[in-house]
């Protein structure tokens, strides 16, 4: 009877931890909302993750984005090499947008020169989303940005 109890009290106690870790995982995903769109987020920490970027993908879903956190603010650099798809480019600082560039292409040919997009303004973070969806949601500077990393 003793074993009955021991093995019954041993699944409840299973049964419970394998609902609170799907109930209440430890790792959220990472997201960001603009204007009342949220955004499933990849975020670039290491210099090599930032070099390669959204390069690595075909395509991305729409409610996904690509984060470059940074420690400081600067006047950051962005290029379209080996992209695959138009992204747009938003330049953000103290959780506001500053820069937006919109619809940017990457690179026809292999040996075209890759235009540089450089904010005018101090940024300390930068997200990369679809091309069209600023303009699709009317992204502007000065909007709010959360992220829930």
């Amino acid at each position: 009877m003793k074993k009955i109890f021991l093995i019954v009290g041993v699944l409840i106690f299973v049964t419970a931890l394998a609902f609170l870790n799907y109930n209440y995982p430890d790792k959220k995903t990472p997201q960001i909302t603009i204007n009342n769109h949220i955004f499933n987020l990849e975020v670039a920490k290491t210099t090599k993750e930032q070099e390669i970027g959204l390069a690595k993908y075909d395509s991305i879903p729409q409610n996904f984005g690509m984060l470059f956190p940074f420690e400081k603010p600067r006047f950051y650099s962005f290029w379209m090499k080996n992209m695959k798809f138009p992204i747009d480019i938003i330049f953000i600082r103290n959780d506001k947008i500053v820069t937006i560039f919109k619809n940017v292409s990457p690179a026809k040919l292999n040996n075209e020169q890759l235009p540089i997009y450089r904010t005018q303004k101090l940024s300390d973070t930068v997200l990369e989303i679809n091309a069209g969806l600023s303009e699709k949601y009317n992204f502007k500077i000065g909007d709010f940005v959360k992220t829930n990393l």
